[in-house]
């Protein structure tokens, strides 16, 4: 980020802070969770309980000679960060080996007859599978009668709010506002995202998606509606190559929601419908880059991703990690310009984000201070506000 501040990078090594909470508490649970989720071998269980033990207590140990992934992580810093404790190297960096680790772990990675095999599809489907998403997907009928403007607004706040979507087709299509004192946005460039979508009208949108089930679905919505507006030409969808960071999608998450949604009734029918074939003849394309599951910013990312980030009328990157990822995981002024930080990327580039991290940049000094004055400690971290940001 030339002519850009820094600011420090985040670590997990203070007590009491979220992510020393997320290394201590959340990782164990998460390996708890999927050695209950599926009737592992001894091997297996075995390898849990040692990446139980290690990640909590141990230290960072390098990837064995003959992993398949070995140079990459090795150009991702691995070497660097040997021998030092979990909690002492950048924040982001050990979130990403958690997860490559538990993958190894449950024989992910293979060969063997574990290989491939997603150790959070049972959560993923029970969320996809639910009364809930039931419910979401009738509320699609009452959109329908409403004009394409309404629509586009509503599954827009639909995709930002995740499995909160019934919260964000009120906000857009009702018009109503949160009684509190600071708003649920604390930043709201969604005008400004429509101007540079109809100003390259019929381009072409990259998605970055986030999380699986409940959360895909808004998005393939929302891709759903500017294709058939003719908002969009074409649109490219970033999942991750393997399954990362509990939920995030992949490509078989994307073909799990597709299904739920040619296998739903009435307007939910017709978006999974149009989808389908949208896959079929190239209008939608997937992508699964390495990168995606990388412990960097995108900062430096690899020229191949560049270029496809390039080529885009807009890029849009969903969700909490790929914001961190966006802006760096760093301790910026919330005050700190989205523009400055963001001016590395190749191309207009628009952030739909709840806040579930520490990060955050691009407020307007009165919305901090608000935030202060109303006493709203996990503000950053609890999922009750969200932002939309754009740099064109």
């Amino acid at each position: 980020m030339p002519d850009t501040p820094t600011a420090p990078v985040i670590l997990g090594n203070r007590p009491g802070s979220f992510p020393h909470s997320v290394l201590a508490e959340r990782h164990p649970a998460i390996i708890r969770q999927v050695r209950d989720a599926f009737p592992y071998e001894p091997g297996q269980r075995h390898a849990l309980d040692a990446l139980l033990a290690d990640c909590t207590e141990g230290t960072i140990e390098p990837l064995p000679a003959d992993a398949h992934d070995r140079g990459r992580w090795t150009a991702w810093g691995m070497d660097a960060y040997a021998g030092r404790s979990w909690y002492d190297v950048p924040w982001l960096w050990s979130e990403s080996w958690f997860y490559r680790q538990l993958l190894q772990a449950v024989g992910y990675f293979g060969p063997g007859p574990w290989q491939g095999i997603d150790p959070f599809r049972p959560s993923k489907r029970a969320e996809l599978d639910s009364s809930a998403t039931d419910d979401e997907l009738a509320a699609l009928d009452d959109l329908a009668g409403r004009p394409a403007d309404e629509r586009g607004r509503a599954l827009l706040h639909g995709s930002l709010w995740g499995n909160r979507a019934d919260l964000g087709f009120r906000l857009s299509a009702e018009g109503t506002a949160r009684a509190a004192a600071v708003p649920a946005l604390v930043a709201d460039d969604g005008e400004r995202l429509w101007e540079l979508l109809d100003a390259s009208r019929a381009g072409t949108l990259v998605l970055v998606a986030d999380n699986a089930g409940r959360e895909l679905v808004p998005d393939l919505l929302l891709v759903s509606h500017l294709l058939e507006q003719g908002t969009i030409g074409r649109a490219v969808l970033h999942v991750k190559p393997y399954p990362y960071y509990v939920s995030d999608a992949t490509t078989a998450d994307v073909v799990d929601a597709l299904r739920r949604l040619t296998g739903a009734r009435g307007a939910a029918a017709g978006h999974g419908r149009r989808l389908w074939d949208a896959l079929s003849d190239g209008r939608l394309t997937l992508r699964a880059h390495p990168f995606s599951c990388s412990p960097l910013p995108y900062e430096e990312m690899p020229g191949d991703l560049r270029a496809d980030f390039a080529g885009a009328a807009v890029t849009v990157v969903k969700g909490d990690l790929n914001y961190r990822r966006l802006v760096g995981d760093r301790t910026w002024p919330p005050t700190m310009p989205f523009a400055d930080v963001t001016g590395y990327f190749p191309g207009p580039v628009a952030a739909l984000r709840t806040l579930k991290s520490d990060v955050v940049i691009g407020l307007a000094p009165a919305t901090e201070e608000a935030l202060v004055a109303a006493a709203e400690q996990r503000w950053r971290t609890g999922g009750t506000h969200a932002l939309i940001q754009v740099r064109a």
